[in-house]
């Protein structure tokens, strides 16, 4: 008798079996697919369960390697989010930068997708933990980015690579806007090609560090049966490449994925996007590095909604050697590059998934 999977991510997602399954389903229905699975976990914001729709909005958020290293804990009128150290990369992130930008970008989506319910919401960092006390105000509002928040996707592929118009770049230097952080936006075709040389020596320095090849391969999923087992990762088709059985391609890893290769693939697709953003943080501190999320996560709402794409290239703030090189690049002092963003008009690629909001969240004691 064939496992009906449909239900079985339904019970998952805590969305029952009719929103999986639909009305005229039987039993024995075709198997869920991995589109089927991201159109589950991205399906419109509904007004109930109010908590547990903020929090798998929260979950759509940009995040490092799609590791998830968020809890949520909710109660009537506040939801705090905490980092989830077990899903830390020690490797890629030694101090937890990216893990608390990506807590900064879950509380971003949260503070919008609030207002699509009528609620204010109002964070602040509280030690390692983002409070974020919910108010009700006299109507929902919505706008472009809120409406971005289900389709929003990093998009690792070239672009076509066509200039973006000044009155968007504007737009896009405008979503960044967060006190305490300071927004570099790159055009020219020159900085841009020194831009692709840091990030080619960041990932060569990357792919020769054993530590780093070990933690990435953890968090590799080459097939949607993998990537949907586990509900997180980097999944190969999200990048462009194509799924295979993990049998397959983990002995055949180390032949397709080299660093002349991955070298000359960045290259390519840093020259082909229209520029770049560089977020820097006036202070290298948890709460600077959460305010460097929030603009991180607007930035790429806001590329969504104008149509555009985008996509990290953090190696030279990854290998801290190459940090302050890269500052020194962009004139910032003292200051520490934070996140390194492309952008540009590029393709669809298969959105990422996400674990459930019930595998993620409990409720206030």
């Amino acid at each position: 008798m064939l496992i009906d999977r449909r239900r079985m991510l339904g019970t998952a997602l805590g969305l029952g079996s009719a929103a999986i399954t639909g009305p005229s389903s039987q039993a024995g229905a075709a198997p869920l697919t991995y589109e089927d699975a991201t159109g589950i976990i991205r399906a419109p914001l509904r007004s109930a369960p109010r908590n547990r729709e903020l929090v798998r909005f929260a979950t759509l958020a940009a995040n490092s390697h799609n590791t998830q290293p968020w809890t949520f804990t909710a109660s009537a009128n506040r939801i705090v989010i905490a980092p989830d150290f077990s899903r830390r990369c020690p490797a890629v992130d030694p101090d937890d930068h990216h893990l608390f930008v990506s807590l900064g970008c879950a509380a971003e989506n949260l503070v919008l997708a609030a207002s699509m319910l009528g609620l204010k919401a109002n964070p602040v960092i509280e030690g390692d933990e983002i409070a974020i006390d919910l108010e009700v105000v006299a109507s929902r509002a919505t706008s472009p980015l809120a409406e971005t928040i289900t389709v929003r996707q990093s998009t690792r592929t070239a672009y076509d690579g066509r200039p973006v118009a000044a009155e968007a770049l504007r737009v896009l230097e405008s979503a960044c806007r967060e006190p305490g952080v300071s927004t570099i936006m790159l055009t020219d075709r020159a900085r841009i090609s020194n831009v692709a040389d840091y990030v080619v020596r960041g990932n060569s320095a990357q792919m020769r560090d054993a530590a780093f090849m070990d933690e990435l391969l953890h968090w590799l999923r080459f097939s949607e049966a993998d990537a949907m087992a586990t509900m997180d990762g980097l999944f190969s088709r999200c990048s462009g490449n194509p799924a295979l059985p993990a049998w397959i391609a983990r002995p055949l890893l180390g032949f397709f994925f080299t660093e002349k290769g991955e070298g000359k693939k960045y290259r390519e697709q840093i020259e082909s996007s229209a520029g770049i953003v560089v977020l820097a943080a006036d202070a290298s501190d948890k709460a600077h590095w959460i305010a460097v999320g929030r603009a991180c996560q607007r930035f790429g709402l806001q590329a969504t909604a104008l149509g555009l794409k985008y996509a990290f290239i953090n190696q030279p703030v990854e290998v801290a050697e190459m940090r302050s090189q890269f500052a020194s690049f962009l004139d910032l002092g003292g200051r520490r590059p934070d996140i390194i963003m492309r952008f540009g008009t590029g393709p669809n690629l298969p959105n990422s998934l996400r674990r459930a909001p019930e595998q993620v969240m409990r409720e206030m004691s």
